[in-house]
C-alpha cells in the first residue's frame, strides 16, 4: 500500500532529526531507522495499532518518545503527524481529511 507524508509530518520528522543530530552522533540515524522500520510496519499491517478515531491510529516508536498519527483509506495510508508524544496532544486533529 502507498504511504503519503503530509508536508506538516515532513517538517516535523526533519526537527526531530535536527534535534537528535544536535544532541548526539548517530541518534539522528538510529531514529530515522526507527521511524523507517515503523513505515514498513504500518504498509504490512496497517489495522494493527492503536486507534484513535475512525480510521486514524497511532503507532509508538519504541526507543523515542514519537507516534506516527496515520489515516487509512482505499488508495493509501496517510501520516499526518510525527508528533512528540509528551507535548500538546491532538494538536494534529485539524490535519485529517474531512
Amino acid at each position: 500500500m502507498k504511504v503519503r507524508l503530509l508536508d506538516p509530518a515532513v517538517a516535523e520528522l526533519d526537527e526531530a532529526v535536527a534535534w537528535y543530530r544536535a544532541l548526539a552522533p548517530g541518534l539522528a540515524e538510529r531514529f530515522l531507522d526507527e521511524v523507517r522500520a515503523a513505515r514498513q510496519r504500518i504498509c504490512d499491517h496497517p489495522d494493527a495499532w492503536h486507534p484513535l478515531g475512525d480510521d486514524v491510529r497511532r503507532f509508538r516508536l519504541e526507543r523515542f518518545p514519537y507516534g506516527i498519527i496515520y489515516v487509512i483509506n482505499e488508495a493509501e495510508i496517510l501520516i499526518v503527524a510525527i508528533a512528540h508524544l509528551h507535548r500538546e496532544p491532538g494538536y494534529w486533529r485539524s490535519r485529517l481529511p474531512k
